[in-house]
């Protein structure tokens, strides 16, 4: 199992470098100005008016509005007068000024003591909003003085109460008033950066002496929480020591019972016995210092030194690697073979094994058939723009009729989209998507918040890890709790029992990384506390930052996002362009972000939500709280680094992620460090890991893009003024092209011309053929075998159903092979191979743009033909479970268009000669097959009209009213109504 790389460190006889603070720290401080001492005296004023002057101002004028005693039945037999009015008004300005109050109170508190949610007073909505407004004016004056006082302490021994570094508070806890933050964070902010450079002036005595020095694990602020890294980067100078911090602490028993066993599992409260060069104001020495931190943590202290001699009496380990925060792995149930498929062993059906998908790769793009999820967003995504193409083009949206048959891609796109085929994984896609919505709809059916999911972990036996921030409790069924409580499990068998429920999104930010082993990393980018920034050439930078935008862009695991692309060279709108944006530059960018920003902290604090993640399980769960995830491939200077790190200071609960591409490996205020190496090796030391990267290298991107362009109805080859497409294999439709095999597709399969093969082998055979007559430009033998065997085959088997495919087909008269190879090695039939689509399309290209062109005769002869050819939908009779290819097809979205045409150019054809009754036949039977195409229905409307039957055209109306349910009639179909027959709202309404 591959590990991360821990360069050896020796300790240092001098003073050490001063301490770096890896934690996001703005430096400047905002001074008052008259306008807020103005404010200030204002907020003041109006505090003592409405708390104080209002109920004196009651009692004078007033008095108290409630009887003395307690009334009689009389009292309710009096008469209703003025004052009883008056008396009636006075308790409810008495109510109203008793809550606001209580507001006042509530939010004092909360400013006062540093929570951040204030407590919600019921039924206070705009009485508590004034009330945080007012108590903010006012303390505002005093928020720079009193965040002072916590940085002062931590210059001391501050460490009483598991206190958190005043300069992670102030940027991490995510609070109401947001310049209260902002200052507070900056004053703090430059007294750490003071406390820094008096620790660098200081000499190395602090390393010299025998004294024992312990840090404390800080509880998590806000979203942020202690890591071994941060510590060692913090104390020792370099966080690349924090392998040394683990071996002096690893396996001893800490206060709450439990051991360290991995380095990126620390607890809060935890004690960690430090370097001797460790030094900072966080730290406590011992026994030096021990009287000045509390009994508590001085006892626990004490107790933990003794397990350190324990420790080293009983001979602990020294030197260990620390552990890749892997989640245990189950073993993978041995899949039963589908009936008619060859049995595999679990060594050739392993990842490792699968020719569809890792074996010898023909060619074919290695990083996109590594990249299961990202290529099965992309496929899912490039048929969804085909098919929006398909529509209108045949509405008459886009200038001219484009044709039925998108732009068939060649050369690097065509390799592109065939990686794409293979590598897909649509099924591993759908999972994920219900499992993850399945669990926030049970834990939003429990009351219970959406936990902080730092990465979900896809194992090679399909089960889904989730690593949270911090231990949140058992989870609900089918979930159970992983290897420790930071990790919840779901089995796949479970999660295959889950099903769509109609609930938001729960983690969207999820994108891929890479792999390691058999199981593949997903990083939840706007969970990162901070900056992620990532190093390495910018060649290799490039390809890990568009497979991340890509993969955003177009994952089924989420419902709406903002994608911010900075310094990107090559254009990925076109992948999703109500997804990606793309900024000039850094202005642009803090502009943007700045005002963003502002915006997500105002409505949390609005709705009083303390992260997105509350706001996704509420009742707007799905019009808000939309992650915004920024790439910045852009280097930044110095200064734009720390306004970045200044901006990400709360990101994560805002649901906004930023990741920096850096030539070198230092970014000032990042918060966790990734390098891209030459190898392909992605390598996160924070978080102990090293993976096999997902690449999207510039050449593929290109083609990828490519691919999307030419779907694209306005900007592809059969855009405004392009050429009206061809059928890819025109049939010889005269008696003497009279073809050897012919395949019957649409309806019922059927195959004339050859013996059916034996019993075991029919289905696969039959399927094999139907994916290659519905690629007449070939198929690659990977695409073949991905779509027969979609989780993996070898070679021999693979090559052996190609053998046998051969043997069926057989040879033409002059020897010729039924099934070749053509010069690229895909896989094509010979041209007396035939199916009854092939003849369909072949048919209406004739009568609309061949010999149909220039005589009636031959026009109408073809069309009846072609329409007498549609029995069904295609592949009707298809066994259950086979097939599944057809998901990444268009086909089905092909013939249903192409059947509406012909029926309509035949209406045509009859309603030149008034022949109303044949077009009314001809459209008929093009809606058994096309029964949503809203052409076809208007066709039939203005057919009907001609017959000059009042009543049948009022039928005809009240079928489609009918038909249309609670939707309604299309506005399109109610105007031609209107035209045809004004009266057809009466007929409907008597009619029902």
């Amino acid at each position: 199992m591959p590990r991360r790389r821990t360069p050896s460190s020796s300790s240092s006889t001098g003073s050490s470098p001063a301490p770096r603070n890896r934690t996001p720290q703005p430096v400047r401080v905002r001074r008052r100005s008259f306008g807020d001492y103005v404010k200030a005296f204002l907020a003041f004023v109006a505090l003592m008016g409405l708390v104080v002057g209002v109920p004196l101002g009651l009692a004078v004028t007033v008095g108290w509005p409630f009887p003395d005693g307690a009334p009689g039945l009389d009292w309710l037999q009096r008469e209703i007068t003025v004052d009883t009015f008056l008396s009636i008004l006075t308790v409810i300005v008495w109510f109203a000024w008793a809550q606001f109050a209580a507001c006042v109170l509530v939010e004092v508190k909360a400013a006062l003591s540093g929570v951040g949610v204030p407590g919600r007073v019921p039924g206070a909505g705009p009485s508590q909003l004034l009330a945080r407004q007012l108590v903010a004016a006012l303390l505002l004056v005093g928020a720079t003085a009193a965040s002072l006082t916590p940085g002062l302490s931590q210059l001391g021994h501050g460490l009483e109460g598991n206190q958190k570094p005043s300069v992670a508070a102030a940027q991490q806890t995510p609070g109401l008033f947001a310049q209260q933050q902002e200052q507070a964070a900056g004053a703090a902010g430059a007294l750490a950066e003071q406390a820094g450079r008096a620790a660098a002036r200081a000499d190395g005595a602090s390393a010299a002496h025998g004294d024992t020095k312990y840090y404390r694990i800080q509880p998590p602020e806000g979203r942020h929480h202690d890591s071994l890294w941060e510590i060692a980067d913090r104390h020792l100078g370099d966080g690349r020591r924090y392998h040394e911090i683990f071996e002096l602490n690893k396996d001893r028993v800490q206060p709450d019972g439990s051991k360290l066993s991995e380095a990126s599992l620390i607890r809060p409260g935890w004690i960690m016995e430090m370097p001797g060069d460790a030094r900072g104001g966080e730290l406590v020495e011992m026994p030096d210092e021990a009287p000045d931190v509390s009994e508590q943590v001085r006892q626990q202290i004490h107790d933990y030194a003794r397990t350190g001699d324990q420790a080293q009496g009983s001979g602990g380990a020294q030197g260990g690697d620390a552990h890749v925060s892997l989640p245990e792995q189950r073993p993978a149930p041995a899949p039963a073979p589908s009936a008619g498929q060859e049995h595999t062993t679990p060594a050739e059906a392993g990842p490792t094994a699968q020719d569809g998908r890792f074996g010898d790769a023909f060619g074919l793009p290695e990083a996109l058939l590594a990249a299961p999820l990202l290529a099965a967003g992309l496929l899912g995504a490039l048929g969804r723009r085909r098919r929006q193409a398909l529509w209108q083009s045949a509405l008459g949206g886009i200038g001219g009729r484009r044709g039925m048959e998108p732009p068939t891609p060649s050369g690097d796109a065509q390799d592109v989209h065939d990686a794409l085929l293979v590598g897909a994984d649509p099924e591993g896609v759908r999972l994920l998507d219900r499992s993850l919505r399945g669990l926030a709809g049970a834990l939003a059916a429990e009351s219970r918040p959406l936990p902080v999911v730092y990465a979900a972990w896809m194992g090679g036996n399909g089960d889904l890890h989730l690593q949270l921030a911090q231990p949140a409790g058992k989870p609900p069924a089918p979930w159970q709790v992983g290897q420790d409580q930071t990790f919840w499990l779901l089995a796949r068998a479970d999660a295959e029992r889950y099903e769509d429920v109609d609930t938001a999104a729960p983690y969207p930010g999820l994108v891929s990384l890479g792999t390691m082993d058999d199981s593949r990393l997903l990083l939840n980018l706007e969970s990162v506390p901070g900056l992620v920034s990532l190093s390495g050439t910018q060649a290799d930078r490039a390809a890990v930052l568009a497979s991340v935008a890509a993969e955003l862009a177009t994952n089924g695991w989420s419902d709406r996002m903002t994608i911010t692309l900075v310094g990107f060279g090559d254009d990925l709108t076109p992948l999703a362009p109500n997804r990606i944006r793309h900024l000039d530059g850094f202005d642009d960018l803090f502009e943007t972000m700045s005002a963003e920003t502002r915006q997500r902290r105002g409505a949390l604090g609005a709705a009083g939500h303390d992260s997105v993640l509350t706001g996704r399980t509420g009742p707007a769960q799905h019009t808000r709280w939309a992650p915004h995830l920024v790439l910045l491939a852009a280097q930044p200077s110095d200064e734009d680094a720390l306004r970045l790190a200044e901006l990400a200071a709360d990101a994560s609960r805002l649901g906004i992620g930023y990741l920096v591409g850096t030539e070198g490996a230092e970014l000032p205020g990042a918060a966790w460090e990734m390098e891209i190496t030459g190898e392909g090796r992605l390598l996160a030391p924070l978080l102990g890991l090293e993976l096999e990267a997902q690449l999207l290298p510039a050449a593929q991107q290109r083609a990828v893009v490519e691919l999307f362009t030419d779907a694209d109805p306005e900007h592809g080859p059969g855009g405004p003024g392009g050429p009206t497409s061809t059928p890819p294999f025109l049939v010889d439709i005269s008696e003497q092209g009279r073809p050897a095999v012919y395949a019957r597709l649409v309806g019922s399969y059927e195959i004339i011309g050859l013996e059916a093969p034996d019993g075991e082998r029919s289905a696969q055979l039959h399927e094999a053929l139907a994916l290659l007559l519905l690629h007449r430009e070939g198929v690659h033998p990977r695409v073949l075998a991905s779509a027969l065997w979609p989780r993996g085959v070898t070679p021999d088997v693979r090559d052996a159903l190609l053998e046998r495919l051969r043997a069926w087909l057989g040879t033409d008269p002059d020897g010729t092979p039924r099934l070749g190879t053509d010069a690229t090695g895909r896989l094509t039939l010979a041209q007396s191979v035939v199916s009854d689509l092939d003849v369909l399309r072949s048919l209406y290209y004739e009568a609309t743009q061949g010999r149909g062109v220039g005589s009636r005769q031959v026009r109408g002869r073809l069309l009846t033909d072609a329409l007498v050819l549609v029995r069904g939908p295609l592949l009707a009779d298809r066994p259950e479970g086979r097939y599944r290819w057809l998901t990444h097809e268009i086909v089905d979205a092909q013939l249903p268009l192409l059947v509406a045409d012909t029926g309509l150019a035949l209406s045509e054809f009859h309603l030149e000669k008034d022949r109303a009754e044949k077009a009314i036949e001809a459209l008929n039977a093009a809606l058994r097959t096309a029964p949503a195409d809203e052409r076809l229905w208007h066709e039939l409307l203005r057919a009907t009209h001609a017959t000059g039957d009042p009543d049948r055209l009022h039928a005809l109306a009240a079928d489609l009213v009918g038909r249309s349910g609670a939707r309604g009639l299309p506005p399109r179909t109610e105007a031609l109504l209107d035209e045809l027959l004004p009266t057809w709202r009466e007929g409907v309404a008597a009619a029902g």
